[in-house]
Order: C-alpha cells, then structure tokens, then sequence
C-alpha cells in the first residue's frame, strides 16, 4: 500500500529527510528575503468584463480611472493671496516631474488647457485663467479670481468656498524611467516626499486621493500585519503550550508551520509574485492551517506513547492515520482556493494561487516533516499526558448530541438559523456600503481628505462615464447631438448623480454666448454651421470628444461610490441605451472610477454563486474519494454550508459588502472549517465499519480528536480576534468573518455533524 511505502521510506531515511528539508528551507528562506509588496491598478479591475474593454480601448484618449487628486487648501479660508499661489505652483511643477504621471493630463489654474471664454461687444474673448505674464499682487490675485469665474471652473478646479484649489493627472501605466509597471506604492511614496512634506505648512493643507495613494497607504497600514503575525505566533504558541505543557512539542509545530509560511513566500517570489498589500493576511492563515494540523499530529502521537508505544512507533502510526485524512482536508482548502483562479480579477487570482501554494506546502512541513522530527522525541519526558479518562465526562455528554430526540433538536435549531440567515443573506450588498476608502478606517488621513475634497468640490472623485460613438464629424449633426443630449438629461436626474458635463451640455451654453448671454438661446443649434460654431472652440484637452469627433463622452459625477448608488445608475443608464440607442449613436459603458467599480461589482456578482459551487463542489468529491460514502460527505458539508449562510448573513448585518477583499474569505472559512468535520469523521467512521454504535463511535472521535480539535478552533479564532485593533479596515473585517467562521465551523463539526448523522446512521444508532 502506498501509505505503508511511504511510512518505510520517511522513517528509514529519517535524516536524509530532515537535511533535504533543511536545504529547500535555506533556498526557499533566501527567495522570500527578497519578496516585495506588489500592487497594480491593473489587477484589482476584471479586465475582460465588457465596460473595461471600453476603459482600455479609450483610456489613452479620455483617461482611465488610475488618477490622482491633489487639492492644495489655504487653512485661512482664501487661496487669492502670494502664498498660496506659489504653493499651487509648486505642486503643480513637482507633480508633473513625478515619474509616473502622465504629464500631458497634468491639469490646475496653471494648466494652458484651463481657460476662459467671455462675451464681450465684439464677440468672444478669452485666455488661459493665469496670464503668462501673471504676478501674484493685488491687481494680479483680483484678474485671476475674474478669470476664475468666468471660466466656469469654480467647484471644479477651485472649491465653492474659494478655500483650496485642485491639482490633478491621470497615471501612466509604465513607469517611463524604468519602463516596468507603475509601482503603486513607490508612487504613493513620492506624492508624499515630494507634495506633502515639500508643501505642507502651517498656512498651507494639502490632501491627496486616488488609488495609488491609497494602496500607499494600504501598504503602510500593511506593515502592521507583521506586529499582529507575532501577536498571533505569540497567542498559538501560549494555547499549545497549555495544550501539551512542553516546550519542545510547543516549538515543533509552530516551526513547521512558520516553515510552509517560509516556503509559500519563497514560492511566490521563485514563481515572479510580489505580495499584494491586499493579500497580505494569506502567509497568517497559512500558519494557522499548520498549526491546526499540527496540533492534531502532535496530539495523536502523545496518545499513542501514552498507550505504550515508542516515539517512533507512535510517530509511524499516527503518519499513516492522518496522512488520509489530513490530506484530504488540505486538498480540499488547496482546491477550494484554486476555484477562485475563476474570477477574473488579478488580485483574487494571485490571492487564490498564494493561499493554494502554502496550504499544498503545509501537507509536506506537517504531515511528512513534522511526524519525521516527533519521533526523536522522548515523548514520556515531553509529553504531559492527561490520566486515561480525564475528560471522558464531557466527551460522554457531548455524545448524547447522537441521541434522536436531541439531534432533531439540534436539527430543528439549525434549520431556523439557516433560514434566518438565508433571507438576511439576500440584503447583502455588492460593493463597497461605506463613503471613501473601504479599506481604511473613516477616521484615516486618506478617508478624511476624500471627505474634505467631497465637501468643498461641487464634483465628486467618483466619476462614471458613458462613451458615445458615432459617426466621424458627429458633433456637427443635430441628431446625434440631440441624442446625447437626451441621454445626459434622463442620467442627471437619476438619485445619486451629482452633476453631469458632455459636449452637448458645453455646445448650448456656448451657443447663449454667440447669442449675447440670454438664456434662452441655451439650446442645440439645429443648423449645422451653428452647431460647428457652438463646438469648434472646445479642444480635445478637456476630455468632452476625440480628434474627429466621433466619440464623445458622457460624464457622470456621482454623490459616492456605494453599491446602491452605482447599481442603480448603471440599471439607468442601461435603460436609457436601450431606449436612445439608435444606428447613429452608440452608448456603451463604461469608464472612470465609478466605471471600474460598477465592472468589477458585477464580476463579483457573477462569480459569486459559481464560486461557492466549485469550492462546494471540490470539497463533495475529495470527501467521496476520501470516505467512500455519500452519508459521511453529506455530514460533513451540510454545516459547512449553514455557516456559509450565516456568514453572508452577519455581512449584511454589519454591514460589509462583498467585494474584492471580502469575497475570498467564504472561500477560506469553508477551506479551513472543513478540517474540523473530516478529522471527526474520520475516527467515526473507522468506529462504525468496526461495529460500534453511533453514540459509541461519536465518543470515540471525541475522545481521539475532540481536545485538538476545540483547542485548534478557540486558538485561531482568537488569533484572528486582534485584527479588529488593526489599522486597516478590511483587516478588521476579515478578522470579524473569519472569528466567526472558525469558531461556529467548529461548533458545526462538533454539535451537528454528530445529528446529522443521528439521522443518517440510523441503523447504527438503536442503543442510543
């Protein structure tokens, strides 16, 4: 038998074994020194969904999503004074130096695209809003202010309350130096040495936004996940220490563990991965999978010496006892992470391929190495066995959840929570339920000067556009201009559109100027030469057509990128297409930030349920191959799927959407909570084919593996518990899901599974 072959081989060659393990450790250990924090724009979009087909193909164009914001505020409330112009053009020159930036797109008050247009008796005049010749005195301040108003620029480019002034680009996606990928977090570096540091004084504030600043910011935040790792080896250490009161047996599975975290990173690195700040948390529950393991090794070897058994005995036979079980339950987390290699997002998709990587690797550093090194050590010394019996009290009342009139008790109880948590399940959201950034706390200096920025700007950051594209010189035809201008008026009054600007809404009111300013020429010239008057003076730099004028988009500028809010305006838009879409003009979504998050909310949408029956679906047939019974799958995954359940359930109550960051933790709690139910079952199940009663056979897992496995669930439940002090506020989520989802997954495994299987062994159950 394999098995047999494997054990003869490892203990035989004990020696050769640790030493190989020893040299991967050293290479893999000097791979993972060099690992970097990797974050791209790029693949936190689904690039393959319909609406980014279109942000690519117009983002050289009109500018993709990947921007960044700087509003430069005077903290006396007036920015018309010396100072404060010469810290705006400071920024302004200092950004466009940034490598990175596209400095074609680099555009303030000292933009030349930032101009004004004014009626005057012998027709238009106008020019840039800062003369070339501009002195920041008082006659220079108060032309500025004029010019300001007169282009119409006030809670665009300045704020309504002429307290700050806005300095913004969009983002090359290579770096021009280097000609690698934009790094997100070297940029978001940058802005702060070189524009915050540089500029901020005591008169002067300055706020910046935008995804790269805050993935820098995400990435800062990151690096106390390394304090939360120690706090978490720190608390593991401490439970297996009580757990089996020695030192040596405390240090071995913790080592091993940190081993496959070691391995996973070198990996990683090997395979040409960096380590997203997004996924950043994966090396954790690696460690905290191999502990778990861990500890059911070291537990059943200690059993074993306390039966009589050598060291090496009792490592050989807990090797081939645990090698199928504890196999199969980490295959199926390494199959359950890889389901999400489905989703097309680039960060799913490198979280999905880090977590599979260190849980593969687990199977090597806990159920090989680990036994390897046990069975060196003189267990009677270490291992402070409790007397035979101590807690069988407990076990034999626990058994009695076999008993029917109590497991249809227990039955009934879980199918209420599951109901309850199914129709609390369907309010759950689709993206982001919080203003700002979700991934940092509101009270965070990029949260707050989203807020800032939000408040004084009579636009928002979170734009939507709809690219029209018709007919080359499509500008100069009334219909399509007409059309647009249809579609504009519909979407501006959708609830939670703030504003809206295309080339239609800018050709009528430069149209009331050829007509003297009255506003009753504020219309669509319905002759073509008007109509090429009313567009001729509007360049391509402001993002409103294309060269030929064939594309022309419509921009939406949201109230804030909730899930409810984009959902619903992208419902409308659609809408709207379909009833305005004609032969001549083509509406098609979508670009800008609300873009990318309204294509990404649908990825996620559409993946979700798929998601769930690949990981379901990995986990049915590993535990048929494993157990050969559809009774003993059906015991094990039924309470994973009610915990699930109510996972999604206390999202909606607490409010957390389900998004990039957030998706891939029902993954992870139905891979790791599936350890429990299979460890139990196992012994169980050898319990019954040997002629035991259920009751019987119950008690005996429990007597087997009932003290690690409620120790392995309180332990990483606790260790995930202190993420809710981090300063990130996905970690925060993160840890209060995957608390739960540790602790109730164990409580299924332990209160359930055994009614369920009341049920399912009937025949095997008459003593009880």
């Amino acid at each position: 038998m394999l098995i047999h072959s494997l054990e003869t081989f490892l203990f035989r060659q004990r020696p050769l074994v640790i030493l190989a393990f020893a040299f991967f450790t050293a290479v893999l250990g000097f791979q993972a020194s060099n690992i970097h924090l990797d974050a791209s724009f790029n693949k936190n979009i689904p690039l393959q969904h319909e609406y980014m087909q279109t942000y690519v193909q117009y983002s050289e164009e009109f500018g993709g999503a990947n921007t960044v914001y700087i509003s430069v505020c005077d903290k006396e409330g007036d920015i018309f004074n010396p100072e404060f112009f010469e810290a705006l053009k400071g920024v302004h020159d200092q950004l466009f130096f940034i490598p990175g930036i596209n400095r074609t797109l680099v555009n303030s008050l000292y933009s030349p695209s930032t101009r004004f247009i004014e009626v005057v008796e012998d027709g238009f005049a106008g020019g840039p809003v800062i003369p070339a010749d501009f002195q920041a005195d008082k006659q220079g301040l108060a032309t500025v202010k004029q010019n300001v108003e007169k282009a119409g620029i006030v809670g665009r480019s300045v704020s309504d309350d002429y307290s700050c002034a806005m300095v913004s680009s969009q983002l090359l996606e290579k770096n021009p130096d280097t000609g690698e990928s934009l790094d997100s977090i070297a940029l978001a570096n940058e802005l702060e040495k070189q524009i915050r540091e540089k500029f901020e004084d005591e008169n002067i504030s300055i706020h910046i936004i935008g995804f790269a600043k805050m993935i820098g910011d995400v990435a800062t935040g990151a690096k106390d996940v390394v304090v939360f790792f120690a706090i978490a080896i720190a608390i593991t250490s401490l439970m297996v220490w009580i757990f089996c009161r020695s030192l040596l047996l405390t240090v071995l599975p913790i080592v091993c563990s940190f081993m496959a975290v070691v391995w996973q990173l070198g990996m990683l690195n090997t395979l040409g991965f960096g380590l997203d700040p997004m996924s950043i948390l994966v090396p954790f529950l690696v460690f905290a999978i191999g502990v778990s393991h861990g500890v059911q090794m070291i537990n059943s070897i200690g059993k074993r010496v306390h039966e009589g058994m050598t060291a090496r005995e009792a490592s050989c036979a807990s090797f081939v006892k645990l090698l199928i079980p504890g196999g199969i339950a980490l295959l199926s987390d390494t199959v359950g992470f890889l389901t999400l290699l489905n989703i097309d997002i680039g960060i799913i998709r490198e979280l999905a391929i880090t977590a599979s990587v260190g849980v593969a690797i687990i199977i090597l550093t806990n159920l090989f190495l680990l036994p390897v090194l046990a069975s060196y050590i003189d267990f009677d010394k270490q291992f402070k066995a409790q007397p035979e019996g101590t807690h069988d009290h407990i076990w034999r009342a626990m058994s009695s959840f076999t008993k029917p009139k109590v497991a249809y008790s227990i039955l009934a109880v879980t199918a209420l929570l599951y109901v309850f948590g199914y129709v609390k399940s369907q309010d759950m959201k689709i993206g982001d339920m919080q203003a700002g950034a979700p991934a940092l706390h509101a009270d965070s200096r990029y949260n707050q000067d989203t807020f800032l920025i939000t408040d004084r700007y009579a636009i928002s950051t979170d734009i939507l556009k709809v690219i029209v594209e018709t007919k080359e010189s499509g500008c100069t035809y009334h219909s399509v201009m007409n059309q647009i201008d249809q579609f504009q008026w519909r979407l501006e009054n959708v609830e939670g559109v703030q504003s809206a600007v295309s080339l239609s809404s800018v050709a009528k009111v430069v149209n009331t100027g050829f007509n003297e300013g009255n506003l009753k020429w504020r219309s669509l010239p319905r002759n073509t030469n008007s109509l090429v008057q009313s567009t001729a003076r509007i360049e391509t730099s402001t993002g409103l057509l294309n060269r030929d004028c064939s594309v022309m988009p419509i921009i939406l500028f949201l109230e804030d990128h909730k899930a409810e809010t984009i959902e619903r305006i992208v419902n409308e838009v659609k809408a709207a297409r379909d009833e305005l879409q004609n032969d001549e003009v083509t509406f098609r979504l979508a670009s800008g930030s609300a873009g990318v998050m309204a294509a990404t909310n649908e990825a996620v949408s559409a993946a979700q349920v798929p998601m769930l029956w690949y990981v379901y679906g990995a986990v049915v047939v590993l535990c048929l191959l494993s157990f050969r019974s559809v009774k003993a799958t059906v015991a094990v995954v039924l309470p994973l799927f009610v915990v699930s359940t109510l996972a999604q359930a206390l999202m909606t109550y607490l409010e957390i959407g389900l998004t990039v960051s957030t998706m891939p933790v029902i993954a992870l709690g139905v891979g790791i909570g599936v350890d429990y139910g299979i460890y139990i079952l196992s012994t169980m199940v050898e319990s019954l084919r040997n002629g035991s009663s259920l009751r019987t056979s119950y008690f005996n897992a429990l007597k087997e593996r009932g003290s690690a496995v409620l120790f392995t669930g309180l332990t990483l439940a606790i260790g995930v518990s202190t993420w809710v002090f981090s300063a990130l506020k996905f970690q925060v989520d993160m840890g209060i899901l995957l608390t739960f989802m540790f602790l109730v997954n164990m409580l299924g495994a332990i209160i359930v599974l055994p009614a369920l299987a009341s049920i399912l062994w009937r025949d095997n159950n008459k003593e009880s």
